[in-house]
């Protein structure tokens, strides 16, 4: 029985609201884009240099999680979760797939200037590692070459069913075998768990709970510094630790939209705006809203803009009807 999916939903949500103006780095063009515009979410037109897919779709980040959601779905028998998984993974972004396909684009596109975004969706680096590590039939697959998202979104689906840590960090390993990669991943879930579980504030209580902790060591000192700019404009902020994919920067500005913000909505508006790699950002911070304040924290029109919502919903319905 598939449990908590609305924090699912609410990772999903915030990824198809950032995911129009996904990677936009450019400040000036950035600030074009949102001008006089009184909705930022779901964009009607794509404004990523990189990669263009219809508004309401996902980024990579969040497929890899649909991914996982299929999987479960199908049989979430711990046994042979992770070997289904993998036999998705290839199905949806391997030799085939748009995802591939577009690879071939994307190395025509090295070799001139960078005009304009390639048509579909862009596979990801650890993605790339992975498909490559499942093919050469190694005991864990995941990338190393980057310390990115695409594991915490990879098991996040699977986290709110069982929170072993072992499980857990296998799938992340299965996706991502980057150290940093694993420990901010597994920060994110302890801190949307506590966010879950009500306590009054869920960034405090990490840092509480994990301040004499080893592990957790470099994740208590990196909300440590995002706290001392509390005040500060978050823009500001997310330039400062840095607006692309990788970890700490992508950890700690979705830790500041967390601590500046009141509902779903003003955090991913805010994610939005901060530029840079958002879809990784929005991820998790609307899982953590959604973990915090529930179903009705989404707004119910990004719930119907969101085109994987539907399945997500329909087994949402599945699981409180039983209840």
């Amino acid at each position: 029985m598939l449990k908590k999916l609305h924090i699912f939903l609410g990772a999903t949500v915030g990824d198809a609201a950032a995911r129009p103006l996904h990677w936009v780095y450019n400040e000036k063009k950035l600030k074009s884009y949102l001008k006089n515009k009184k909705e930022v979410a779901f964009l009607k037109n794509n404004k990523c240099p990189f990669y263009s897919i219809n508004t309401g779709e996902v980024s990579g980040y969040s497929d890899v999680g649909q991914v996982m959601f299929k999987t479960l779905i199908e049989n979430n028998n711990k046994k042979i979760l992770v070997d289904n998984f993998k036999k998705n993974i290839i199905k949806n972004f391997g030799q085939g797939s748009n995802y591939w396909k577009n690879l071939k684009f994307r190395k025509k596109y090295k070799k001139i200037k960078w005009k304009k975004p390639i048509q579909g969706p862009w596979i990801h680096q650890n993605i790339l590692e992975t498909i490559q590590n499942i093919k050469l039939k190694k005991k864990i697959t995941g990338g190393k070459k980057v310390n990115e998202s695409d594991g915490f979104c990879a098991t996040l689906p699977y986290y709110l069913q069982n929170q072993s840590i072992a499980i857990n960090k296998l799938i992340i390993k299965t996706i991502s075998n980057n150290k940093l990669s694993v420990k901010f991943a597994l920060a994110k879930l302890e801190i949307i768990n506590f966010a879950d579980k009500k306590y009054k504030n869920p960034v405090n209580f990490f840092l509480k709970k994990y301040k004499n902790n080893n592990y957790f060591k470099e994740v208590v000192e990196n909300i440590k510094k995002v706290k001392q700019d509390k005040n500060k404009p978050h823009t500001f902020v997310v330039k400062k630790f840095g607006k692309a994919c990788s970890y700490p920067g992508t950890f700690n500005g979705s830790i500041h939209a967390i601590i500046t913000s009141n509902s779903f909505k003003s955090a991913i508006n805010k994610t939005i705006k901060a530029g840079g790699c958002n879809c990784s950002r929005a991820n998790f911070v609307g899982a953590y809203f959604s973990a915090l304040k529930g179903l009705q924290n989404i707004p119910k029109k990004w719930i119907l803009k969101t085109k994987p919502a539907k399945e997500i919903l329909r087994n949402i319905s599945k699981y409180q009807s039983i209840c």
